[in-house]
């Protein structure tokens, strides 16, 4: 609650009052109004004042009779999502995020954020890196830097942009240092640190997870770099109405040479230096709640067992090209190919 003091102001101060604590508000330039039960009831701006005084009211008057009361605002564990479309039309800059007696919980900067994503993510960060190595003998691959940043940050950074600050970080190999590093990243983001015994494959950590706040989860590897648009992502998942959404990655196989179409040994045709287009597993993945059933405990089990089990038992599992930037981290060259390309991907 330190931190918001700043953004609210009791019903009973001043305009002058107002305009010294909308001074050092440059991002938002919003004030919470809040009544004598702590309960916020309206919202102060610059131009509030501004319209104020030209009507002739005084810099020592309340601003009880200016509080604009009509205001936007989320309330906790709502379906708030569904909003942002009215927000947008508003061009707001802040939006609170309430509890049921209408307290103060959270502000929502649309100038540091896309979206609100009703999500919680789980990044898998307990690999050992081998093929990165020597680079990972000391460092976790996740801590290793692209550019002036860590890989993980850059995932971290996407996921708040779109409002997903539960974060579920599954560590192992040189577990301390990632959970070093999240204590001190982003006070906004709730990191839960989750240790796998032993290596679980790259979705069986997901069992040991049980406090997902969300009914929707988000998959993915720690070692990727993509500035790939969570809110389209989501929304193609609930347009599709599936139950898992993996993203892919587009991948063009041009063959130098002309290509038969046989039929019972004749040749009926051919095609001249086809091109064929294939999606390969781009490491990101969205689900229901409700398929965590299907993960096995205490058992190593891989993301592309969940998509076979998704099949298995006739769950509706669909794909998301991906059209912007992505990169899979493994090698030597990839990383070196990461430290070329990161000042040129667009993050906004």
């Amino acid at each position: 609650m330190k931190n918001l003091i700043k953004y609210i102001i009791d019903v009973n101060s001043t305009i002058i009052d107002a305009l010294k604590k909308l001074n050092d508000l440059p991002k938002t330039l919003t004030l919470f109004v809040e009544d004598d039960k702590n309960r916020i009831i309206g919202t102060i701006t610059d131009g509030d004042i501004r319209r104020a005084l030209i009507n002739g009211h005084k810099l020592e008057n309340s601003i009880n009779d200016i509080v604009f009361t009509n205001f936007s605002y989320l309330i906790d564990n709502e379906d708030n999502f569904s909003k942002l479309k009215e927000f947008r039309k508003k061009s707001l800059k802040a939006v609170p995020l309430l509890d049921k007696s209408y307290k103060l919980l959270k502000i929502y900067n649309f100038s540091e954020i896309k979206s609100i994503l009703p999500i919680d993510s789980v990044i898998m960060a307990g690999g050992k890196g081998l093929r990165l190595r020597p680079l990972t003998e000391i460092t976790p691959k996740p801590l290793l830097k692209i550019g002036k940043k860590e890989i993980i940050s850059y995932n971290f950074d996407r996921l708040y942009q779109y409002g997903i600050t539960n974060q579920h970080i599954t560590v192992n190999y040189l577990a301390e240092q990632i959970e070093n590093y999240c204590a001190s990243y982003n006070k906004d983001i709730n990191f839960n640190i989750v240790f796998e015994p032993e290596m679980l494959g790259t979705a069986g950590a997901l069992s040991l997870i049980n406090n997902f706040k969300h009914d929707t989860i988000l998959l993915m590897n720690s070692d990727l770099l993509t500035n790939i648009d969570y809110e389209d992502f989501y929304k193609t998942f609930l347009e599709k109405d599936a139950d898992m959404l993996v993203a892919s990655v587009p991948y063009e196989i041009n063959l130098p040479y002309a290509v038969f179409e046989i039929e019972q040994g004749r040749i009926k045709s051919l095609k001249e230096k086809p091109t064929y287009m294939h999606y390969a597993n781009a490491g990101i993945y969205l689900f229901k709640k409700e398929l965590l059933n299907l993960v096995p405990k205490n058992k190593i089990y891989n993301a592309t067992d969940f998509m076979e089990d998704v099949i298995l038992k006739n769950y509706k599992l669909i794909h998301y090209p991906i059209r912007s930037y992505w990169l899979d981290i493994g090698k030597h060259k990839d990383f070196e190919k990461a430290q070329r390309d990161v000042a040129h991907i667009n993050w906004d």
